[in-house]
């Protein structure tokens, strides 16, 4: 019989950072390439928390390091769990959400891709935005790092 044994990624060579007003999320930026349009960074999602509402504008790849990366729409709603090992490519434009971690901490790589403006829009539960991130805000952060 074949079992397998829950590993979690060891992150302790990962400086987290933090953004003011953001609940449940730390994050660490490998690389931002402003002539390809490109940002890396690694999010550590709470276990059994949410993160703020918001919608991606760049198109964007996932791969789930550690724990499950659960993704529910505006209402509160479960959509998605992808379990570790998930990768995923997403195409700009689809609905506000917010993610979170399942039973433990969820790391998970997120490659931005094609976009030299907003790459996500922070929204209030009538869909107002309170915040963009975009290129030049991860170029600064990484520069901070």
């Amino acid at each position: 019989m074949l079992t397998t044994r829950s590993r979690s990624f060891d992150d302790s060579n990962i400086t987290w950072h933090t953004l003011e007003g953001i609940e449940n999320l730390h994050y660490h930026i490998y690389a931002v390439d402003e002539a390809k349009r490109i940002v890396d960074v690694m999010f550590k999602f709470a276990a059994n928390k949410k993160v703020v509402l918001h919608r991606h504008h760049a198109d964007y790849v996932t791969l789930v390091i550690q724990g499950e990366l659960r993704l529910y729409r505006a209402n509160g709603e479960l959509n998605e769990v992808r379990p570790v090992g998930s990768y995923v490519a997403t195409r700009v434009g689809g609905e506000p959400h917010t993610e979170g971690g399942g039973d433990e901490d969820a790391i998970v790589f997120f490659s931005n891709r094609g976009q030299d403006g907003v790459i996500y829009q922070i929204l209030d539960e009538q869909m107002n935005t309170l915040a963009t991130l975009g290129l030049q805000d991860f170029k600064a952060l990484l520069q901070a790092q």
